[in-house]
């Protein structure tokens, strides 16, 4: 009995010079995150349980616990811009999310008219957006048509632009060996609603009885049912600025999040990952704590194998 109490001491050593050292840490999640922008206040807080998402209160600490998530495991989000859909809402004014992930700094936020409006690839944003969204869903027909130009003029005018404005950011991790981002956004497994909303206003203004309001609305019409009867995927939309790249982040693919809003029975019940290359994170040189450690241990092993053969 005597003989084991050496052994005993050693290996107390050894596992509390590994407990020193620690696991080493990655890059993997967004860190140090904040929110800000021109309008810093408008954003909400969701957390989840096994079945529903709710709102929680406006803390850092509730932040950084709903930005856990994965695209197996989205959990809640942040809503940038979340009163965007309200009377009143200041379009010129964004909310966003900041943080560091893999050494480098990034912010992601809501998006405003003059986003919306701005030059992109030969067109605006928002017609660049609209047309990529008709064509993703099977109606790629409209696109470059009068009769896609006229819904897209009505999207815009009856606050399409600003539905998809709020994003509702669920996770921001990286993969340590390729760099990439993946971005999870809560949305509407199926969007259809967010743009037939449009249309519906529009055929609510519609008066008068003449041949040509009858015709278009009848034409209207026809195009709400047929997006109304189709599985429309769209996530909200995020700019982002990383790296030295400011763009825009979207997707029209979702996978069930298993989640959905408690106070509506339908928000969040989408996850689209949007994916942006990133730059691999430099590997992490050891601590000197761990540096000392590991040599420590050398030491400690080599010990206990003498003590080992004298016994």
């Amino acid at each position: 009995m005597a003989k084991k109490l050496p052994e005993l001491a050693v290996t107390a050593v050894i596992v509390a010079a590994s407990a020193m050292m620690g696991a080493p840490a990655f890059a993997g999640t967004l860190s140090s995150a904040t929110i800000g922008g021109t309008n810093p206040t408008d954003y909400l807080i969701y957390d989840s349980n096994t079945t529903n998402t709710f709102e929680v209160a406006k803390t850092p600490a509730n932040l950084a616990k709903v930005l856990g998530g994965n695209r197996a495991n989205p959990t809640g989000n942040v809503e940038l811009a979340a009163s965007s859909e309200k009377s009143g809402f200041d379009f010129t004014k964004n909310t966003s999310l900041t943080g560091t992930i893999g050494g480098k700094a990034i912010t992601l936020s809501s998006l405003t008219k003059d986003d919306w409006n701005s030059v992109y690839k030969g067109s605006t944003f928002g017609q660049y957006w609209f047309s990529q969204t008709l064509a993703q869903n099977g109606f790629g027909s409209l696109v470059g048509t009068n009769d896609g130009l006229q819904v897209f003029n009505i999207f815009k005018t009856y606050g399409g632009f600003e539905r998809f404005s709020d994003p509702n950011i669920s996770y921001v991790n990286q993969n340590d060996t390729t760099g990439e981002i993946q971005v999870g956004l809560a949305g509407h497994l199926n969007a259809n609603s967010l743009v037939t909303k449009s249309l519906d206003a529009y055929l609510a203004d519609l008066t008068g009885n003449s041949a040509q309001t009858q015709q278009n609305k009848a034409k209207i019409t026809g195009l709400k049912n047929q997006l109304g009867a189709s599985t429309v995927q769209a996530s909200e939309v995020f700019k982002y600025t990383y790296n030295g790249v400011t763009d825009y982040g979207y997707g029209f693919s979702a996978t069930k999040s298993n989640l959905v809003e408690k106070g509506d029975g339908i928000s969040h019940s989408g996850n689209y990952e949007i994916k942006l290359q990133g730059v691999v994170p430099k590997k992490r040189v050891p601590e000197p704590s761990a540096l000392m450690g590991l040599a420590g241990l050398g030491i400690l092993l080599t010990v206990k194998r003498k003590l080992l053969r004298r016994a």
